[in-house]
């Protein structure tokens, strides 16, 4: 079964277990419009019912010199305000369904991240940027305030006094700032992004693919509990894998020294 086809996104496989997605509106900055909200909640969703033979993700935009400039502006001039909330709330979903996704989602930030482009880079797992890149939030610029998780997920990665530098100046900043404070885990030449991307993915699908799912299932949630509760939601994780094919052929191929051949099972 091929992979579906969205107006906004381009989805290609980099390997037979790695998707590539791509925000591809590049005449327009890949600027987030409600098609594009739709298409993505769709693509999220679809890989959390059924991501088939899909075991890493890279999220990545079209062009070389913008990931996403946030929000379509053009497209919310002159929206009503019920019209606004309504867009508002596709976009919530979609970003919700984008970090509840089990398959982990690596951003390659090709370009500039601005409002709800860097919104969707900090709801990824983890990100590589150009060092060509610049970022910001810049909602406050315009009257209103980061509103697809920035207010959460921002201090989560930089911490609290941090984010509020960044969030209440809206002012850019370089990748090598990004990669300092923790947004982004690798700067990259502007034209090898792709690559670093693609070789960490690459790494990830050969690894035992409900192992995979499980810690980063872990890793996400237990964050949010107290660390006693979060040890114990670890071990329920962990116990659902005692029983798998994957753990039993993990053994076997260490003790056979020969590559495990995981199948998810």
């Amino acid at each position: 079964m091929s992979d579906p086809s969205y107006e906004t996104i381009a989805l290609e496989r980099a390997s037979p277990r790695v998707l590539v997605v791509r925000l591809n509106r590049p005449a327009v900055a890949n600027a987030l419009n409600t098609q594009m909200g739709r298409d993505l909640l769709a693509c999220w969703t679809a890989l959390t019912e059924d991501a088939r033979d899909v075991r890493a993700v890279i999220l990545t935009g079209a062009g070389d010199r913008i990931f996403c400039a946030g929000g379509d502006l053009k497209e919310r001039n002159g929206m009503t305000d019920d019209a606004w909330q309504r867009q508002h709330e596709i976009f919530e979903r979609a970003y919700w369904a984008l970090m509840d996704c089990p398959i982990p989602v690596i951003a390659a930030v090709n370009g500039h991240a601005y409002a709800g482009g860097l919104e969707m880079v900090l709801a990824c797992d983890f990100a590589y940027g150009s060092s060509a890149a610049r970022f910001a939030l810049t909602e406050v610029t315009i009257g209103i305030m980061p509103g697809a998780g920035g207010t959460q997920n921002l201090p989560r990665a930089v911490g609290e006094r941090r984010a509020k530098e960044i969030i209440l100046t809206g002012k850019p900043f370089s990748a090598e700032q990004a990669q300092e404070w923790g947004i982004l885990n690798r700067v990259c030449e502007p034209g090898e992004v792709m690559a670093a991307a693609l070789e960490t993915a690459e790494v990830i699908a050969g690894n035992a693919p409900l192992s995979v799912r499980q810690a980063k299932k872990s890793i996400h949630y237990g964050g949010q509990m107290d660390v006693r509760t979060g040890f114990r939601f670890e071990i329920e994780a962990y116990n659902r894998l005692v029983g798998t094919e994957d753990r039993l052929e993990g053994v076997r191929s260490f003790n056979e020294k020969r590559k495990p051949d995981f199948k998810g099972r």
